[in-house]
């Protein structure tokens, strides 16, 4: 048998077809919308169809797609826009339902579904979402605790009182210590227990404002907290016992029995007279 000679395709396997399309694609990097190939090659959808379809899957939410607007959009008539969006209908891309308004108007809502059969069950859900990830990012940050203060051995209220005084006052010497009521509560404990150790509140004040930094204070109160821990002073020494109260010194007194001198506090007999004579005892 003679040898048959070789096509063009296996003589130049990467060489370009001499007929068809010839893709030149370049990656998207923004600005695009997957669309499956199930809609675009349809084999029952017009091809005005499929363009709608392409067209809403690729708009924002919420964004109308009546017949007017879309008839105001594109170049074809309402009448042609109508008998795609229901061709969208029938195969299962569109859903379309009249709902009644709070105030009584009926207005048309429209579901877009790019793999009909295949539901997110999230239409409700992605509808929330934006207002969801709005009220996520206007909701302050958690706030981080406090460091934690030293605590006094006993918590008197006086002692409480006096720390949340000294407190108070540091604003008097520099604006940037003002403290709200909840960190001057969380703080009074470690002021506490400075002023149980015998320090003084003025010396408390100038131990917490000296040496302040030149630049803004975001969160004084956990300033001063570190403060409060790291600069706590030892405890005061013992003090020595107090010495024995001596007894006091009688004035001599004389017997009235022996005239003989012994201390008492009032005159009468010494204790030899009163063995002597139990009844005077």
């Amino acid at each position: 048998m003679p040898a048959t000679s070789r096509t063009p395709d296996e003589d130049h396997p990467h060489e370009q077809p001499l007929a068809g399309v010839v893709h030149d694609n370049v990656r998207h990097t923004e600005s695009f919308t997957v669309v499956g190939n199930h809609l675009v090659q349809h084999k029952e959808l017009s091809l005005l169809a499929i363009g709608l379809s392409c067209y809403i899957q690729s708009v924002r939410q919420s964004t109308s797609v009546d017949i007017k607007t879309l008839a105001a959009r594109f170049p074809e008539g309402p009448t042609r826009i109508a008998a795609g969006l229901r061709e969208l209908e029938k195969h299962g891309y569109l859903q379309r339902t009249c709902t009644r308004t709070s105030t009584g108007r009926i207005v048309t809502r429209t579901v877009s579904r790019n793999r009909p059969g295949h539901s997110s069950g999230g239409t409700r859900e992605t509808a929330s979402r934006p207002s969801a990830r709005r009220a996520a990012q206007e909701k302050p940050p958690p706030r981080k605790r406090l460091p934690t203060v030293p605590q006094p051995s006993c918590p008197a209220p006086a002692l409480l009182q006096a720390a949340v005084d000294v407190l108070t006052g540091l604003r008097r010497r520099d604006p940037r210590l003002l403290l709200s009521a909840t960190d001057a509560e969380h703080l009074a404990p470690g002021v506490a227990a400075w002023l149980e150790r015998e320090v003084t509140p003025t010396a408390v004040r100038h131990a917490l404002t000296e040496n302040l930094p030149n630049e803004p204070l975001i969160r004084p109160a956990a300033f001063l907290a570190h403060r409060l821990a790291a600069q706590l002073p030892p405890p005061p020494p013992l003090r020595p016992p107090a010495p024995p109260v001596p007894e006091p010194r009688h004035p001599f007194q004389t017997c009235d029995g022996c005239d003989r001198p012994f201390r008492a506090p009032a005159p009468g007999r010494c204790r030899d007279c009163r063995t002597d004579h139990p009844e005077d005892a």
